[in-house]
């Protein structure tokens, strides 16, 4: 979280979630009695803390973190030599047998077994806040598929019937900006590139697999779906974000680009979502894939979830935070918090950005944007998508904090 990087070729502002600080420790990591850094050194992949597999053939199961931390050790007596370096000093890893990179074992709290972050599947890019237990200690419960049923979809996810028979999303734009035109004009203007609305599939049946899909994702998660910003009791009000506050300022989203991203948010409510499947991947966890051809330049979603100021959740064990607003007064910076409510966005994977073929992964961009004076992020495809690959943008700006050097 709290990164941000500009994209010169489309203009972009980036905003990617989680940032890190690397340990100084060579113990294995005990999460009660390690000091916590900041906030935002501890944002996790919003994959990674849900499903756990032992192989790609093997069962998914979910575990849900507790908060409930054991007590911390009393703090040696001054003088006191009687302490517990060594009582580490054997362990390994019980899915690499290796000791290497103590500080990245993590020990589960009832067994004391020892597991690399990046060994687990799918890994954990950093350390639970509260107790944590392997496979073996916990009480996983197997993932199980949203139903196939229509009634039951259109009920999750609050689908409205149009009152008219719908255009395609290009005709729809073509129609307002017909509307639009001034006859006679001679004037002349720098041609600019236009984003486009996502193309939904046509058959009815696969938009229902689809949607299932996302169902199942979000029930495991624990979230309920929502595809706007949400504004809560207790947190953040909306009055609170407002684009210009944004320190470094923010690229307003035009008039035209706005037609096309409301557009969409239209097709979501009648039932026409974008064309994307979400997978489970014992690597990667919950992931997501275009289900049809996207074309460069589509408003693939937007990053959704509730809306809070940063300073109230700096003690937060989210994994899936990103920055909103990063305003002067610290005060006044926002993040959205898609635990509660979100969207597919959540799911959405990152690039590893310490390899080229990482890199070459990369299809989208995650973009903020001052839409009507609000603050919006969007995901954004930068290259054309094909069909069956899956989604991925770089969770890190120039300041490389975020640790995804083990990712796939």
């Amino acid at each position: 979280m709290k990164k941000i990087i500009s994209d010169t070729h489309l203009n972009f502002t980036t905003s990617n979630k989680g940032e890190w600080l690397p340990r100084k420790s060579t113990q294995p990591l005990r999460k009660q009695t390690i000091p916590l850094p900041p906030f935002h050194s501890f944002l996790t992949h919003q994959t990674q803390l849900l499903i756990m597999a032992s192989s790609p053939a093997a069962p998914m199961f979910l575990r849900r973190r507790t908060q409930a931390p054991r007590p911390a050790a009393p703090a040696p007596l001054p003088g006191d030599s009687s302490d517990d370096d060594g009582e580490y000093d054997d362990l390994c890893c019980e899915e690499c047998g290796s000791g290497d990179a103590p500080a990245e074992l993590l020990l589960c709290d009832k067994c004391d077994r020892g597991y690399h972050l990046f060994c687990l599947r799918p890994i954990l890019v950093s350390v639970p806040k509260g107790s944590w237990f392997c496979r073996s200690c916990s009480n996983q419960k197997e993932v199980k598929s949203f139903p196939l049923v229509q009634t039951k979809i259109v009920d999750f996810f609050r689908i409205q019937k149009p009152s008219k028979p719908r255009k395609k999303p290009v005709e729809a734009i073509a129609d307002s900006t017909k509307k639009r035109k001034r006859a006679g004009s001679l004037v002349m203007s720098k041609k600019r590139r236009k984003l486009l609305p996502f193309n939904p599939s046509e058959d009815p049946d696969r938009r229902l697999e689809q949607m299932r899909s996302l169902a199942t994702a979000l029930l495991a998660s624990g979230t309920r779906f929502s595809d706007d910003l949400t504004y809560r009791r207790g947190m953040a009000p909306r009055s609170a974000n407002r684009a210009s506050l944004e320190k470094t300022g923010m690229q307003v989203l035009s008039k035209e680009d706005t037609q096309t991203l409301n557009l969409c948010k239209r097709m979501m409510d009648r039932g026409e979502c974008p064309p994307l499947m979400v997978v489970l991947d014992p690597l990667e966890g919950f992931t997501v894939e275009a289900d049809r051809f996207i074309k460069d330049l589509t408003i693939v979603t937007e990053y959704v979830g509730d809306v809070d100021y940063l300073e109230k959740r700096e003690d937060d064990d989210g994994d899936s935070m990103m920055t909103l607003l990063s305003a002067d007064d610290p005060a006044k910076s926002l993040v959205v918090c898609p635990y509660k409510h979100g969207n597919v966005a959540r799911f959405i994977n990152g690039i590893n950005n310490h390899t080229p073929e990482g890199k070459r992964k990369q299809n989208l961009k995650c973009v903020r944007y001052d839409v009507d004076g609000e603050c919006r992020v969007l995901l954004i495809a930068n290259r054309d998508i094909p069909k069956g690959e899956r989604l991925y943008y770089d969770y890190n700006g120039y300041e490389h904090e975020y640790p995804t050097e083990h990712f796939v």
